[in-house]
């Protein structure tokens, strides 16, 4: 008797020196490797731990058995950013609209992802980070104001400005920038923000906003938890 997989629809980015393998139905688990074999591996490898992050989600998610179940479903050329280790371009599913079961979902997993990175926050917390091979790698609190800086560009990516006091605590910050994500994605999904900015540039879709904060931060909190020692 045959048994028939249930396929995951990925896309792969590719640039000369790195590829990023990425589920276009779950913002966040995206892995990137040397080439796209790499990527898809490395993408079939997390998926465990990325189950682990969906625990509290009640979201149906069940980690493949086999990397065939990858069905790559586009290819895109990536750019300087994706070669600096970094994913930087939109698949087409992207462009579909969000409707109000969608933006629910995509904010179960954004609680999901922060969850995560908290905890790895508070698990390192007191406690020496690993550094890389040539004594790379921020600390935990310049870790964590580089993802603030990181979502404020986001943000403004989808046409809604964040402006920070940086005298306020580094967890009020924290907050604020989420709550501002939340509220973007809500008045992006409902076409309440513009499509363009003033001088003509086209705004991120609320897809891709969400899939480049989920990158982002599930990125931080799973290299927090590696380099804990």
């Amino acid at each position: 008797m045959t048994t028939h997989l249930k396929k995951i629809a990925v896309y792969l980015e590719s640039a000369p020196k790195q590829s990023f393998a990425g589920a276009l139905e779950w913002p966040g688990w995206c892995r990137r490797g040397r080439d796209e074999a790499s990527a898809l591996q490395a993408l079939f490898d997390y998926a465990p731990r990325f189950e682990r992050v969906l625990q509290q989600t009640r979201l149906d998610f069940e980690p493949p058995e086999v990397l065939s179940v990858f069905q790559v479903a586009e290819r895109l050329t990536g750019n300087a950013t994706t070669e600096f280790g970094a994913p930087a371009v939109a698949p087409a599913r992207d462009e579909d609209p969000v409707d109000e079961a969608e933006v629910e979902r995509f904010e179960r997993l954004l609680r999901a992802y922060w969850h995560t990175f908290d905890s790895a926050r508070r698990l390192a917390a007191g406690r020496e980070l690993r550094k890389g091979p040539r004594g790379g790698g921020r600390e935990l609190d310049a870790m964590t104001f580089h993802l603030i800086g990181s979502d404020q560009g986001y943000l403004a990516k989808i046409g809604w400005k964040l402006r920070l006091n940086e005298k306020d605590h580094l967890e009020t910050q924290l907050d604020q920038t989420r709550q501002a994500i939340l509220g973007a994605l809500e008045a992006a999904a409902s076409g309440n923000l513009q499509a363009q900015g003033p001088r003509g540039g086209i705004y991120w879709t609320p897809r891709y906003f969400v899939r480049r904060i989920a990158w982002h931060v599930l990125d931080h909190a799973w290299e927090i938890e590696d380099r804990i020692t």
